[in-house]
């Protein structure tokens, strides 16, 4: 069901864990499938210096969280707040239907920090 892209970013996530001393963390969850994502990063001159993840779910969920630490790093929050759940899904070598919505958990993520950080 899954592409290799998808497979490697879950056996061997990219930035898992917390940020010591992170300038915002913010947590989403999916009510319908109970996916969990916990994000936190450090802000350095106006861009993510870290960012890092601990996501409950499913394979979908834990590698695209992967993908978006990997897609934060580097950016102000408006340029962050720019990426789509479709760039996310993209980034694992696009989703299948039934497992989008953890790139839309990706997405809820990236929505809460922005808020937290403006």
């Amino acid at each position: 069901m899954f592409n290799q892209t998808v497979l490697e970013h879950f056996r061997n996530p990219h930035n898992a864990g917390e940020v010591a001393n992170a300038s915002a963390t913010v947590e989403v969850v999916n009510p319908v499938c109970g996916d969990i994502l916990r994000l936190s990063v450090r802000m350095d001159a106006g861009r993510v210096s870290e960012a890092r993840f601990k996501t409950q779910g499913c394979v979908a969920a834990i590698a695209a969280s992967s993908v978006l630490t990997d897609f934060l790093v580097g950016k102000s929050v408006a340029e962050f707040r720019l990426i789509t759940p479709q760039q996310i899904s993209e980034g694992l070598g696009t989703l299948p239907p039934a497992t989008f919505h953890a790139a839309q958990l990706c997405a809820d993520a990236l929505g809460a920090l922005a808020a937290k950080l403006v």
